[in-house]
């Protein structure tokens, strides 16, 4: 499950540039209240290092007593405050879903949403994906991967903070079931170019649709993130790659 030093060493050494900024976690007075009255039914606690979204090498967690069922195991890195995850658990009762989410406002949020609509299925992990893929979940784990319009850092001085580098997509397809599938959409064409030519360098990954990119996920729904982008002008790319091997 942990991976070999030097895996562990370079996956230390990239986690030192985060892919995301570190924001305020302050709340307004409904969010602090959605927090307090309902994180302990849906967010997984877990033991840190020295950040607030950091993972303790030594973590032992339980998944299957966390959501009290054995299931198929969808991972959603980056939802935010579940725009899409939410009607996409609602659509899949059958399977868990975890969410890894870096701000705690929006997983605040997410938690009021979770409850007025009555499902049940989600649990959340405060953490940066990396450590969470690295320390929480056991190799050949996941049956799906949900990675839709990560930070772009466009500009070429930021591209070092980009989350798909080799070295997670590595780290990503070893968690995941052989033939389980990792879909992801960017509506930024050079990130979407780098990020395929990532997974397709990676033996473990296999495009689902080779010839081209893959058609836009009619089950995901159009957050606001992909609106933003659409409103520009910006072309959506959608890929999904298979766990071969």
């Amino acid at each position: 499950m942990m991976g070999s030093a030097v895996e562990r060493t370079e996956l230390r050494a990239r986690r030192e540039v985060v892919s995301f900024v570190r924001r305020s976690n302050r709340m307004r007075p409904n969010q602090r209240r959605a927090w307090e009255t309902h994180r302990n039914q849906f967010v997984v606690d877990v033991p840190r290092m020295d950040t607030s979204t950091s993972i303790h090498p030594a973590v032992s967690v339980d998944l299957i007593e966390a959501f009290g069922r054995e299931a198929d195991l969808i991972v959603e890195i980056g939802p935010g405050a579940g725009e899409s995850l939410i009607p996409m658990a609602a659509a899949r009762p059958q399977a868990n879903l975890l969410a890894i989410e870096v701000y705690q406002p929006a997983i605040a949020r997410m938690l009021a949403q979770l409850v007025r609509t009555g499902i049940d299925n989600v649990r959340i992990v405060e953490a940066d994906a990396v450590a969470a893929l690295e320390y929480l979940l056991p190799d050949q784990s996941v049956a799906e991967i949900w990675l839709f319009f990560p930070d772009p850092w466009h500009k070429a001085r930021h591209h070092k903070r980009r989350l798909l580098t080799p070295e997670f997509a590595a780290l990503s397809a070893a968690r995941m079931k052989p033939g389980g599938i990792w879909r992801i959409a960017t509506d930024w064409a050079d990130y979407a170019d780098r990020i395929r030519e990532v997974l397709d360098s990676n033996p473990c990954l296999a495009n689902v649709h080779p010839d081209g990119w893959a058609p836009r996920w009619a089950t995901r729904p159009i957050t606001h993130f992909e609106q933003r982008g659409l409103d520009a002008g910006r072309q959506i790319f959608d890929l999904a790659y298979r766990r071969v091997g």
